[in-house]
């Protein structure tokens, strides 16, 4: 008779903030791992009455931040994704959390003396970003790669329906007149593991070496950048469709913040005068009377959330027009 094995609940936060106009993801480390990691801990169901509980409690003790806003992404619970070879403790099952919050220097001194540290959300998924153009690293590394490896035969699944590799690589990197999407995070994240092209298909023991001479990100602990690349492709959906992009602005902004931190977060450069048309027709923001001085130029007038836009609107969100097709120069 074969002793089931052992279920154990971790719960795992993609703290997001704006940084220097940038999107910063809260990473802690220790003494015996070079990797980073999400703040991370067990549901403890004798301690908190729920996970999010537990999650805000772990986040707090090994942060010193406390939460605002927060929502539960997903479960992973994968066998080989959590579980290093030899290892016969439990196996875990990851419940993963978007938390979005602010920061400031007296916030960021507690975090360092706590032993964590905010670090660029894209140097974990540097194929993302697009603010600046497409990446280079997209046509020059990844996607010759990818192709070789839809080239090979793979295998099937039982009797349930598998899409192709080819079929995949197309949807998830915008090929053949498909767009490149910006929500299609995790799919991009496990097409490049599943290739092995990514440093922890090495350490979860899928591949034997990085089938890429070129390290594509940092990795990160367990199956944390999984986590951190779900995170972001909820953030970028949920923008379009509810205000959370104002829990990581101050309580009052220019158009031009607010601009800078959808675009942060979207990963793209959007037009200047067309976001204005679509922030004004959106009503999600009021202007407050006052003025904030800028450098070389006239002073910027500064908006706040409109509140109320809650009780008139059901889905109240930036909805983004599409972008062009992910070909070279596209």
């Amino acid at each position: 008779m074969t002793t089931p094995a052992g279920i154990e609940i971790g719960l795992n936060a993609a703290i997001v903030a704006m940084i220097d106009q940038g999107p910063q993801l809260l990473v802690v480390a220790d003494m015996q791992h070079t990797l980073d990691a999400l703040p991370f801990g067990p549901f403890d169901p004798v301690r908190h009455s729920t996970m999010e509980r537990s999650l805000r409690g772990t986040v707090e003790a090994q942060t010193a931040l406390e939460l605002g806003y927060i929502e539960q992404l997903y479960t992973f619970g994968d066998r080989g994704r959590h579980k290093m070879p030899g290892d016969l403790g439990p196996h875990v099952v990851s419940v993963g959390y978007l938390a979005l919050t602010r920061t400031d220097a007296a916030k960021t001194a507690r975090l360092e003396a706590a032993g964590a540290v905010w670090r660029d959300w894209y140097s974990f998924l540097p194929w993302e970003d697009w603010r600046n153009g497409r990446p280079a690293v997209i046509d020059r590394v990844i996607l010759p790669a990818l192709r070789a490896w839809a080239a090979e035969p793979s295998g099937s699944m039982g009797s349930a329906p598998v899409p192709s590799r080819p079929s995949r690589l197309k949807l998830a990197f915008g090929q053949d007149d498909f767009p490149f999407d910006e929500e299609r995070v995790l799919e991009r994240y496990e097409l490049l593991y599943e290739a092995g092209l990514l440093d922890e298909a090495v350490l979860d023991g899928r591949v034997a070496e990085r089938s890429v001479a070129h390290a594509l990100g940092r990795p990160m602990r367990h199956d944390h950048r999984r986590i951190a690349a779900t995170a972001l492709a909820r953030l970028r959906s949920k923008i379009k469709y509810r205000p959370v992009i104002f829990e990581l602005m101050a309580p009052e902004f220019t158009l031009t913040e607010l601009q800078v931190t959808v675009e942060a977060i979207a990963g793209r450069h959007v037009h200047k005068q067309n976001f204005r048309r679509l922030v004004e027709g959106a009503e999600l923001v009021e202007p407050t009377g006052h003025s904030k001085a800028a450098t070389g130029g006239r002073p910027a007038a500064l908006f706040r959330f409109r509140r109320q836009i809650l009780e008139e609107r059901p889905a109240p969100g930036l909805r983004l027009g599409g972008r062009s097709t992910g070909q070279p120069g596209g």
